[in-house]
């Protein structure tokens, strides 16, 4: 499928993932009010995004700073009322870039990156919605809080650095079932009294919805299949 194709879908695709959605949070018996669909545009032109944007969608998530601002200037010009998320890796010397362009940050996972967070956020007065990312399958080549560190992570965070940590992310492993990925990230977020889960992507965002998740991050199931 050529990028004209991409774009030309896109909103037919983001009905069908919302109804999806639906019929998940029907299962499990909530509110799809309660699940925010983050769409992926991560490596995507803004002319792909636009169509979705037009289609109604305004929560979107990509991975790189310097990606995103290049992309996404003139876009929330025009669509002021869109939701930017950061759901990649975030190098500590790009603290600064993130909380001026980015609504949500998923990805928080040392104590360095709090602390350049902490300092732009009491720089700029401007605090994103903040989620530490947990690395629950302890693979050393992922970024990610290790599950049996993440109580004593979450602990420094609220009391070292002052950063109102709202949820957790996680991203399982590759080749392993989803299922008690989920549920160990929705174990560590309740006994830490977080309310917001990111879980899940376009294969397995029914499944994370079930266990929980207020974001799933959905991208090729909008988009189309990146080149």
């Amino acid at each position: 499928m050529n990028q004209t194709e991409n774009r030309t879908d896109a909103p037919s695709r983001l009905n069908a993932v919302r109804q999806d959605i639906a019929q998940a949070c029907a299962g499990a018996r909530r509110d799809p009010a309660t699940v925010t669909l983050v769409a992926v545009s991560k490596t995507f032109e803004a002319a792909a995004i636009v169509p979705v944007l037009a289609a109604g969608q305004r929560v979107f998530g990509e991975n790189r700073v310097q990606e995103a601002a290049a992309k996404w200037s003139a876009l929330k010009a025009e669509y002021p009322a869109t939701e930017l998320h950061l759901v990649g890796p975030l190098q500590s010397n790009k603290a600064k870039e993130a909380v001026a362009l980015f609504d949500a940050i998923h990805s928080l996972d040392r104590p360095s990156l709090c602390e350049q967070l902490a300092r732009e956020i009491a720089r700029q007065g401007r605090t994103p919605l903040l989620l530490a990312e947990i690395n629950t399958g302890g693979e050393p080549q992922k970024s990610g809080v290790l599950p049996q560190e993440a109580d004593g992570f979450l602990e420094r965070c609220r009391q070292s650095y002052e950063l109102p940590i709202a949820g957790l992310m996680c991203l399982p492993p590759l080749g392993e079932p989803a299922a008690p990925h989920f549920a160990l990230t929705a174990k560590i977020a309740e006994r830490n009294g977080l309310r917001l889960l990111s879980m899940g992507m376009s294969a397995d965002f029914a499944l994370a919805i079930a266990f929980g998740a207020t974001h799933v991050r959905v991208g090729t199931a909008i988009f189309g299949e990146r080149t």
